[in-house]
């Protein structure tokens, strides 16, 4: 199966080529010469081997940060569960969980910031995705869950937390 790249301004004109048979993911220019040929096994450990920020960092709108804050979650079945953060942004957390919920389910989320911690906010969020088991010793089980409803001040204040984490970071 042959693919035109279009949408890459960079390398419009390409050609992905797909080989079922081979396993073998190949790149063409727009003379029909191969740059490049990767096998599916090479390909899956590089992607595998990328970290999480960058993995998903293409679907995401905001900057994310590591930040453990105790939230409390309500479905729509009415279930409480409380949890802690690994993870928060603008547009969404990641919430740590032994049984996470299937991705599209809704819940509200009520948390407070470390800033702030008397000050309560509260989100109608869905589970974006969810990983069941550890991955690689590091990652923790839980969901991805992105914000469907937050107040614009909630969402401020996270994204100036975020952005300040970061540069605490990278000058540490």
């Amino acid at each position: 199966m042959k693919f035109p790249v279009t949408a890459t301004r960079e390398h419009q004109g390409k050609t992905l080529s797909i080989d079922c048979d081979q396993e073998t993911l190949s790149l063409f220019d727009d003379t029909g010469q191969r740059l490049s040929i990767l096998t599916w096994g090479t390909l899956i450990e590089h992607m595998l081997s990328v970290d999480e920020d960058a993995r998903f960092a293409h679907s995401r709108a905001h900057p994310r940060a590591p930040l453990a804050i105790k939230v409390h979650c309500t479905t729509g079945d009415g279930k409480h569960f409380d949890s802690l953060t690994g993870g928060i942004s603008g547009g969404g957390l990641f919430i740590e969980s032994s049984a996470p919920l299937a991705p599209g389910t809704e819940l509200k989320v009520e948390f407070a910031l470390p800033d702030r911690p008397s000050q309560k906010f509260e989100t109608r969020a869905k589970v974006a995705w969810a990983r069941s088991k550890p991955e690689r010793y590091l990652l923790f089980p839980g969901m991805g869950i992105q914000f469907t409803d937050i107040d614009p001040e909630a969402q401020a204040r996270l994204i100036d937390l975020v952005a300040s984490l970061n540069r605490t970071r990278a000058t540490a």
